[in-house]
């Protein structure tokens, strides 16, 4: 399965906040076949990334609209090494 790592860019985001919303993904994702596995914040850029293996971009954006309302801003398929 593909690995993405999205990327999302929210003026005054706070990590808190973005744990409530990883949260939301992992009650979210087993429907749609993903696995949202780690995500990092940078609270004084206002973005955020997450890691995850989806079969495809739009469904790992999915599970991002159905638990929090959130999309990416971007999403790059990677190898991990």
């Amino acid at each position: 399965m593909p690995t993405y790592l999205d990327e999302h860019r929210i003026d005054g985001v706070k990590a808190d906040d973005v744990a409530k919303a990883h949260e939301a993904d992992l009650a979210v994702q087993e429907k749609y076949g993903v696995s949202y596995r780690h995500y990092w914040v940078d609270e004084k850029e206002g973005k955020i990334w997450c890691l995850v293996d989806a079969p495809d971009k739009e469904t790992a954006n999915r599970v991002h609209q159905e638990a929090h309302g959130l999309v990416a801003a971007e999403l790059h398929e990677v190898t991990e090494g």
